[in-house]
């Protein structure tokens, strides 16, 4: 028995460790986008790429005016932190013409040229000054580099000296949410935003009146050519949307709603999914509770308001959702209706398609405004996801 509950925990470990695995992979995108929404733009480009934001590291030190910047330096066998306190010194080696494997370096500022040369390896060579053991010698010059003079902030008379590119510079986690204003403030994202919300919140409406309406017509009103009429109506869900546009577009400037939130409302409150599926949740119901209230004198709209729809939650906030998320990303009907100068009607769709030539040499900001763009549908998603188990599994009775 104890051997069959240790298999069990077993199974039951691995697959949520796989599930979570999975979970994570499809996760990672949004969480990199989120985080790379917060990061300067230099460090967008930096390769390898980095999960969190990083910038590099100050310090202050007595007698600089500004900030230094930190690197990590070695100095006596260990890695420390040292302020970068001068750049671009001269530095070069040298070793004297008959021991050329002899190799020192020195600071060119400390070297003397001679004015004299040597012949090396059939080359000439200038001949250079230099100190060695408190004598000079004279010495060819095989190389030269620049350097940085580092110092230790907590005792600036410790120095090092290291190249400054091939130095790694001390960083550290820092959160930039100041970009999520510069992306509103760049491209009006806040109207955009409004827009957008205006209009999805009147579709999401508009289809849950027309389809509950639409739905409880087709499954409980009989009248001639019902069903011929609905299977004419759903049939309507095989045209391709790219069909309507032109026919849809003529219709809008003959009214003139071009360049118009109203030509992103109005045509897409009625919908032959949502009445479809409002129709068949509507069936499901039980027709003896509607007898029964028929029978008390109450009217059809009585009957719609007050016992089926509190009993048909999780179809209407399964249609809300989905209307929802079609609302908020919709973008070729946009683009073709609204004029891309009219900024003041733009939806957010629109307005990260501008943001992508204005920004593109900031992938944070362009980011950023992805990332307000999904926030609100994942955030409803999340939400509503619930009712879609509660919708399945539900009859339309709770008892």
């Amino acid at each position: 028995m104890k051997s069959y509950r240790v298999i069990t925990f077993l199974k039951n470990l691995s697959m949520y460790l796989i599930l979570t695995f999975f979970a994570l992979v499809m996760l990672f995108p949004f969480i990199y986008m989120l985080t790379t929404s917060l990061k300067l733009p230099a460090d967008t480009f930096r390769y390898p790429p980095r999960l969190l934001p990083r910038e590099p590291a100050f310090t202050e030190l007595p007698g600089y005016p500004d900030k230094l910047p930190l690197y990590y330096v070695e100095k006596d066998g260990q890695r420390r932190e040292f302020a970068l306190v001068r750049s671009n010194i001269r530095i070069g080696t040298f070793a004297p013409p008959e021991n050329p494997s002899a190799v020192v370096e020195r600071f060119l500022s400390e070297v003397t040229p001679t004015g004299q040369s040597v012949t090396v390896n059939g080359q000439e060579r200038e001949l250079f000054q230099v100190l060695v053991d408190g004598q000079s010698v004279p010495m060819i010059q095989l190389s030269q580099t620049t350097v940085g003079e580092f110092v230790d902030p907590e005792n600036p008379e410790i120095k090092a000296y290291q190249n400054v590119r091939l130095s790694q510079p001390v960083e550290k986690i820092t959160w930039h949410f100041e970009n999520y204003q510069k992306v509103i403030e760049l491209q009006g994202l806040d109207r955009a935003l409004t827009n957008t919300a205006l209009v999805t919140i009147l579709v999401v409406i508009g289809q849950l009146a027309t389809s509950v309406l639409g739905g409880y017509a087709f499954a409980r009103l009989k009248f001639p050519g019902r069903d011929t009429l609905f299977v004419f109506y759903l049939g309507t869900i095989m045209i391709p949307f790219v069909m309507l546009i032109v026919p849809l577009y003529q219709l809008m400037v003959l009214i003139g709603w071009t360049d118009r939130l109203a030509a992103l409302i109005v045509p897409w409150i009625f919908t032959a999914y949502g009445t479809f599926l409002m129709r068949q949740h509507f069936i499901t119901f039980p027709k003896e509770i509607e007898e029964a209230a028929l029978l008390d004198g109450a009217s059809r709209l009585q009957i719609l308001k007050d016992i089926i729809l509190p009993a048909s939650v999780p179809a209407l906030a399964t249609q809300a959702t989905f209307t929802f998320l079609y609302a908020w990303n919709s973008f070729l009907w946009p683009l073709v209706v609204i004029n891309v100068g009219n900024e003041k009607n733009h939806v957010l769709t629109l307005a990260l398609n501008v943001l992508r030539g204005r920004a593109s040499d900031t992938p944070n900001l362009i980011l950023a405004g992805a990332a307000i763009a999904i926030l609100p549908p994942l955030i409803v998603f999340i939400l509503g996801q619930r009712f879609f188990v509660e919708s399945v599994a539900s009859s339309g009775v709770k008892g």
